[in-house]
């Protein structure tokens, strides 16, 4: 296996699954650790501490709930925009916390940056199913993600060069995504700048 393989793709992981469920990932890491299932790196065993994960599991909860109503999981998004990229970068950053501090700075520069189009990819994917009229589609693609996230961490741990390749993949589709919602957004903007003011 090449060096550092597995800590890059636990760190890819880490900051990819931080931009879909942060907290799933969080909960489900310390409670591998603490149930000795996988062993955390040291600058990670925070993560194994009862309140962490009882926090951890809450939120995640609580996101559960949350991601499953339209609108309400917009709002749920665009709020943590501010909470997953900061933490997507700062875990992919301890991964590295025994590699000095020039690598945990470059894994945390590339860990948000990951963790930001994975965030941007699914909160507006999700935007845009929420205008279909129907309830399920919206219920799908979150229990989807549901399943995502945990099947990616254990792909990571298990077969490190194979998740990188299907992270590339997945980085290709999320930037497909956002270029048409940003294509979507400016022929929603074009009418209303057409326009122009209204009359006095």
């Amino acid at each position: 296996m090449l060096p550092l393989l597995p800590e890059v793709a636990l760190a890819a992981a880490l900051a990819w699954g931080a931009g879909i469920r942060l907290y799933a990932v969080v909960f489900l890491l310390g409670l591998a650790h603490t149930l000795g299932w996988w062993s955390l790196p040291a600058h990670l065993e925070v993560l194994a501490h009862p309140l962490v994960i009882g926090a951890a599991a809450f939120m995640a909860a609580v996101e559960l709930f949350a991601d499953k109503l339209p609108l309400l999981d917009t709002i749920w998004d665009g709020l943590h925009t501010f909470v997953r990229i900061p933490a997507g970068a700062a875990l992919a950053a301890a991964v590295f916390g025994d590699a000095g501090t020039a690598a945990a700075v470059a894994a945390a520069l590339l860990g948000g940056s990951l963790t930001a189009t994975t965030h941007l990819a699914k909160s507006g994917t999700r935007a845009a199913v929420n205008t279909s009229p129907e309830p399920f589609s919206n219920l799908l693609v979150s229990s989807a993600e549901d399943l995502l996230v945990p099947a990616g961490l254990w792909l990571a741990l298990g077969s490190p060069l194979v998740f990188l390749g299907v992270l590339l993949v997945f980085l290709a589709l999320a930037f497909f995504a956002i270029r048409l919602l940003v294509r979507g957004l400016r022929r929603l903007a074009r009418p209303a700048s057409r326009a122009g003011p209204p009359a006095a």
